[in-house]
């Protein structure tokens, strides 16, 4: 099997995503059938175009992408899935994996990443490749491996209290509520509050205020 013989749809609202992509997937040798950029102009394409794989972001104006995962493995349980985006946390990378997608690749990754994603997804629509998934998992499973004491502080932040504040209602030092932030972040592979705050009333570990 010849990368030409692979025909690939691409799905995202950025042109220079789409062109970058283009470029390199050709260079590659794949044969590139049809762009996107959108949810129903996805819709569409799949439907006119059938191609073995599609590269869809998780980002689209008019929806998200999960609802195309979702609709193409539907139709057809034979597509190659390919997510590519920005959204480096555990949740979007499980929803994927629950609507059916087949990689999940991360816009910074190499391009290399990418092709080898869009080959997995042609030999094995049905399986799922991703770095860090086992991780994912097992932070799912048992609540992201926050302590006592971090779920504590997770639990004040949805109520805007300061670091300082924290501190003071938890009679610990400010630079120790600071140590437990970071570790947080670091558990639930965000990178600031308010991300932690959305993928915590997400999850459950934490009840919106």
């Amino acid at each position: 099997m010849a990368n030409s013989d692979i025909s690939v749809l691409l799905i995202d609202d950025h042109q220079v995503v789409r062109d970058g992509l283009r470029s390199s997937l050709l260079h590659e040798g794949f044969n590139v059938i049809g762009e996107a950029a959108s949810k129903s102009e996805a819709f569409a394409q799949i439907a006119h175009k059938d191609p073995h794989v599609i590269i869809v972001d998780l980002n689209l104006p008019d929806g998200s992408g999960l609802e195309v995962i979702a609709w193409a493995r539907s139709v057809s349980p034979t597509i190659g899935i390919v997510v590519l985006t920005l959204n480096d946390d555990d949740a979007n990378l499980l929803a994927s994996l629950q609507a059916g997608a087949s990689a999940y690749v991360l816009k910074s990754d190499p391009v290399k990443e990418v092709v080898s994603a869009v080959l997995h997804s042609y030999e094995s629509p049905n399986s799922f490749s991703a770095k860090g998934l086992k991780a994912a998992i097992s932070r799912k499973e048992n609540g992201f491996g926050l302590t006592a004491r971090e779920l504590e502080i997770l639990a004040l932040l949805p109520k805007g209290r300061m670091s300082s504040q924290i501190a003071d209602e938890l009679f610990i030092s400010e630079a120790t509520v600071k140590t437990h932030l970071s570790s947080i972040y670091r558990k639930l592979s965000v990178s600031n509050r308010s991300a932690a705050v959305a993928l915590s009333i997400k999850q459950g570990l934490i009840s919106q205020i």
